[in-house]
């Protein structure tokens, strides 16, 4: 007899399968299918019901998130008002199993009309889904996972991975990168990853800017005004020449009888540690760790200051 975790297995075992005989059939219609989403100069129409249909929301969502504009349309719903969200310039993706679900098989009637596009998907290349489209991409799936064969299980674990192949493909050609993603995933823990120093930094008058001969009671006044435990030595065109911390202070106050009677280019660190705007503030929570300090300068290329970045900024995003 069968036990509750033999029985998981062959679902999961049904459904692994499923996926692997997508990938070793796939050829010259899936690269066909690649190349007609990159022409296309509308949206991507992801289309399918049923359980097919959630398959169809989330690649719809994938494809946008990854560089190619893309929603998803309810056949039924389509048949009965929603036509209109399709475009000449659109392209669409059907999604079904049998090949022959109804619904589908009415909305090709008027795609075809159109001159639509059309890239199906099912499991039967003698279906007329597959018969209709301009390319058939085939699913391969004999049988589902469900112990009756009947539950959409095997299909729709296999539309779901042909679905992210295709998106990734589409984005890879695209040269989609971090960058873009960023773009397009502003909230949640995805959006923190991908914040840059220049939406954190402080800058323009927030910044703690002195020049190489104030004075060094003018250096600590700015430095304790703006609150961010240094202070930037800059020349007449804001190019950086050095850094002085809370830190560098006290200690050499302890090491002066009288430091007040220096200037900050005495005393001031050459340089400094510095990141461009546009870098990762991941990237920047790791260069303070490394570097063991609090501050980074912000510099554009040729070496003048735009800002300054604190650890407590990155505190203030939830980056730890």
């Amino acid at each position: 007899m069968s036990t509750p975790l033999d029985r998981a297995r062959r679902v999961l075992q049904a459904e692994a399968e499923a996926i692997r005989r997508i990938g070793d059939g796939l050829g010259e219609d899936f690269e066909a299918a690649v190349d007609l989403i990159l022409q296309c100069e509308g949206r991507v129409i992801w289309s399918g019901m049923g359980k097919s249909g959630i398959i169809c929301r989330k690649l719809a969502a994938t494809m946008s998130s990854t560089g190619s504009p893309a929603l998803f349309l309810h056949p039924a719903e389509a048949i009965h008002g929603d036509l209109g969200m399709v475009a000449e310039e659109d392209l669409v993706i059907a999604v079904s199993n049998s090949g022959e679900t109804e619904e589908i098989l009415r909305l090709i009637e008027y795609l075809k009309r159109r001159g639509i596009p059309l890239i199906g998907v099912s499991s039967r290349p003698e279906s007329s889904l597959a018969r209709l489209a301009d390319i058939h991409l085939d699913l391969k799936v004999d049988r589902e996972a469900c112990p009756l064969g009947l539950a959409p299980t095997a299909s729709t674990t296999a539309s779901l991975a042909l679905g992210d192949a295709l998106c990734m493909e589409v984005s890879y050609r695209k040269g989609f990168s971090e960058e873009d993603f960023a773009r397009f995933h502003p909230g949640g823990g995805l959006g923190k990853k991908f914040l840059t120093v220049a939406e954190l930094m402080h800058r323009d008058e927030d910044l703690p800017l002195v020049g190489p001969e104030a004075p060094l009671k003018d250096v600590i006044y700015e430095m304790s005004r703006k609150g961010l435990g240094i202070a930037v030595i800059v020349d007449e065109e804001r190019h950086l020449l050095g850094i002085l911390t809370d830190g560098d202070l006290r200690r050499l106050m302890e090491k002066e009888i009288s430091p007040l009677g220096t200037v900050a280019s005495q005393v001031m660190h050459p340089g400094g540690v510095s990141i461009a705007p546009e870098e990762l503030a991941t990237g920047a929570l790791r260069l303070l760790e490394q570097r063991r300090i609090t501050s980074l300068v912000v510099t554009e290329e040729g070496g003048r200051v735009l800002g300054v970045l604190h650890l407590h900024d990155l505190w203030g995003v939830g980056l730890f």
